[in-house]
């Protein structure tokens, strides 16, 4: 990069770092350092969100995704709108895990369920959590290698030292030095920092894509360019895609809801000013993530137009060629096996795609296949050979991106990448690891001990606990090997925790019903078949497919499965395959969440003896020591529909002005008139492909970035206003030791005495 590409990189990293830094001096306690005080305000919470939401990795599964199936899948992924809006303007799970004043999802867990359940079901979520977020700073390390040319080795005072390891160390170290000052306080303010910062550079890099990328002339025919079933622009025409296609969609969608709460509770599900706060900070989220979406939607087509167009065949052919060079001598480690890949793959010629007058384009056959067919035929044929051909295929595909980039972005525009890249970075890794290190202490540790620590030593410990995760995450990095697409690995891994969680965390916030045996039901059937499958996939090409073909199994089973997944075709086809196992991540998630489901429900029904007094657990009616419960409005045929959308009493003019808007555009335009509307239309009257291409170009685009540049404005003013309150309210707020996620007999120390003085239940209760 150029001097001035790294000014432009360098000087704002400094200045958050420094805004971590000066947060120190706001934590007086623990419930500072985990939540903010419970203090911070809507938009600092939304902004913030936007950035631990995002990453190098979110970024790079997107692009790998999308350049399976290109733009069609997002029609159907419109059925996730209504979902998403409703829970988010209801405050569905966020409201009430609020209203329960838990500092963690464990606490939550002891005072609802029991204490051994609060530590085993943190030990797993903590374990499948560490191990699906510790490939964050792996493929943000690979990225960088590939977006700045480095090498894999570097040479220092004559050692040869891993530039993926020292990359990843030195993320790992940013994070430390943004995590210890102030934990949640530094956190919140240096990601809503970063999230104000990233909505011009997301304005800029969408605008030079969309300038130097032409729809008309460029990025729609590539997307039209495809065969009859696995079409890139017609939604109604993708039946022959696999794992990402519409039940992936159903499957999120089922986890969406379920899971809802699954992950809250050390994150900044517990900072809000109050349950309210909380709350509109959520519906915010719809807004906030716009020009987010815009962005990251437009460096995926751009990556499919520019490696597919012919106009660019004989700059894509140089990108392919230093991506392969790069790729085999990180996936191949005999030097003479990697000579001869190498000299293989650049005998492939320059291939130019004449669209209208080749063949169009498939999943089997198109740009990339005669490098993968060389790699294949370099490499595979034995266990090891298919392991080095998937760790082939997968650097390949997910580290075009970076190399695409590195090729094509002016100085300037490169510079001001690299910063996104590396705030997304910071901000995700940090709240990845301050989640799971206060999971650790919280949940685990904390529950052992019969004495309180000091908040000093507590706050100690937390410290440690981070650099401990820290130590963790980069040895997995340095160690794992990501063999899959990254969602499904995302979705398979997260499920050892979300196959049997849904149903412990809704029932427990919103059901009496429900008790220990049922949550310890859905754990061990629920994670233990994503525990399954996870094995079977990351063994099936080295381990079992050799030991199934030894044993003749390999063609029954085979046929076994092609028989049970004959009803759900296209949708669903299990075939048998020495490289991947037949059953993808999505699937075996569906199959896991369901299990859980089933589990929690006929244990809880064989041995609860009587109902769970949820009004102490949500602190209502006379456990509502805290002034923050507002009783619900009764129904009428006035407010009924607000009731729907979640309006309630505490709602101003400007609450409800968002809310409405916010149901104008999810509900009503993005999914009532741009999904079901135009689902409708082609259902009597199909659409053409190039119809199609006009629709995405006006909604996805247009309309996206027109309200992209209002919400850039409107969150800037807004966040800029929050963080000079969220100083003022820390410097006013008095800390109460007890308040440090301790539980004994279902209540908090926190509370206890407050219930007591009240003369509230605190008796234990037979769950």
């Amino acid at each position: 990069m150029h001097l001035i590409d790294w000014l432009i990189t360098l000087v704002p990293v400094i200045l958050v770092l420094f805004l971590a830094v000066y947060s120190k001096k706001y934590v007086r306690g623990v419930v500072d350092f985990l939540a903010a005080g419970r203090v911070a305000g809507r938009y600092v919470i939304s902004a913030g969100d936007l950035t631990a939401g995002l990453s190098v990795i979110t970024l790079v599964a997107l692009v790998e995704a999308k350049y399976q199936v290109g733009y069609a899948l997002s029609f159907w992924e419109y059925l996730t709108i209504p979902v998403g809006v409703i829970m988010g303007l209801t405050g569905y799970c966020v409201y009430r895990f609020r209203e329960t004043r838990s500092l963690s999802i464990g606490q939550f867990l002891e005072m609802r369920y029991c204490r051994s359940f609060r530590i085993v079901a943190a030990t797993i979520r903590t374990i499948s959590e560490m191990i699906t977020n510790a490939i964050g700073p792996a493929v943000a390390a690979n990225f960088f290698i590939y977006f700045l040319g480095l090498p894999h080795k570097v040479t220092f005072f004559g050692v040869n030292l891993p530039t993926f390891a020292l990359i990843v160390g030195m993320s790992l170290c940013l994070c430390l030095v943004v995590i210890w000052p102030g934990g949640r306080i530094s956190l919140l303010i240096s990601d809503a920092f970063q999230g104000l910062m990233s909505y011009p550079i997301f304005v800029i890099i969408a605008g030079y894509i969309f300038l130097h990328f032409g729809w008309s002339d460029t990025i729609g025919p590539v997307m039209m360019d495809r065969v009859p079933g696995e079409s890139f622009i017609n939604p109604l025409d993708i039946d022959k895609l696999r794992d990402f296609n519409i039940f992936a969609v159903f499957v999120t969608i089922m986890g969406s809801i379920l899971n809802r709460a699954s992950w809250i509770g050390n994150d900044t599900t517990g900072s809000g000013r109050t349950p309210h706060e909380q709350k509109m900070a959520g519906i915010l989220g719809t807004w906030r993530v716009l020009y987010a979406q815009l962005m990251m939607l437009l460096v995926a087509v751009m990556l499919i137009a520019l490696m597919t167009h012919s106009k660019y065949a004989e700059q894509t052919h140089e990108i392919r060629q230093e991506l392969t060079a790069k790729v085999a001598q990180e996936a191949v480690s005999d030097p003479i096996l990697r000579e001869q890949l190498n000299s293989s793959l650049a005998q492939i010629p320059v291939y130019e795609h004449n669209i209208g007058e080749d063949t169009p384009l498939s999943r089997e056959q198109n740009v990339d296949s005669p490098y993968m067919e060389t790699a294949r035929s370099t490499l595979a044929g034995t266990p090891e050979g298919n392991l080095e051909f998937q760790k082939f295929r997968t650097l390949y595909h997910q580290m075009m991106l970076p190399v695409a980039l590195k090729n094509i972005l002016p100085m300037g525009l490169m510079g001001l990448f690299c910063l996104l890249m590396i705030m997304l970075l910071i901000s995700t890794d940090d709240s990845r690891v301050f989640n799971a290190s206060s999971t650790i202490v919280q949940d685990i540790i904390m529950p052992f001990r019969k004495k309180s620590f000091t908040p000093k030593q507590h706050l100690m410990v937390l410290r440690l606990s981070s650099l401990g995760v820290c130590i963790f995450f980069f040895f997995v990095s340095i160690f794992f090997v990501q063999l899959d697409y990254i969602q499904m690995f995302i979705v398979i891994m997260t499920g050892l925790w979300l196959g049997g969680a849904g149903p412990v965390m809704i029932f427990g916030l919103y059901s009496r019903f429900g008790n220990s045996v049922g949550a310890f039901g859905a754990i061990i059937f629920g994670s233990g078949l994503s525990l399954s499958g996870l094995i079977l996939q990351r063994n099936w090409a080295e381990t079992v497919y050799p030991w199934l073909d030894a044993k003749g199994w390999a063609v029954p089973i085979g046929h076994f499965l092609e028989k049970v997944s004959h009803p759900f075709n296209p949708y669903i086809v299990w075939t048998m395959n020495p490289v991947k196992f037949p059953i993808n991540s999505y699937e075996l998630y569906f199959m896991a969440m369901v299990s859980g489901i089933a589990a929690y429900v006929i244990g809880s029904a064989l041995t609860q003896r009587k109902p769970f007094n949820l009004d102490r657990l949500l602190h209502r009616g006379v456990y509502d020591v805290a002034g923050e419960y507002k009783p619900p409005f009764k129904w009428t045929i006035r407010n009924a529909f607000q009731k729907l959308i979640g309006i309630t009493p505490e709602y101003t003019l400007g609450d409800k002005i968002i809310a409405w808007s916010v149901f104008g555009y999810a509900i009503v335009y993005k999914f009532g008139l741009c999904f079901v509307g135009v689902l409708i239309w082609n259902l009597i009257s199909p659409w053409s492909t190039q119809a199609w291409s006009t629709y995405f170009l006006i909604t996805s685009l247009w309309v996206t970035a027109v309200l992209g540049v209002i919400s850039t404005v409107w969150f800037l003013i807004g966040g800029i206003v929050d963080i000079r309150k969220l100083f003022r309210d820390l410097a006013a707020r008095i800390d109460d030791p007890l308040d440090n996620g301790m539980v004994e007999g279902h209540v908090s120390l926190a509370d206890k005495a407050a219930f007591e003085a009240r003369g509230a239940s605190v008796e234990d209760e037979e769950k």
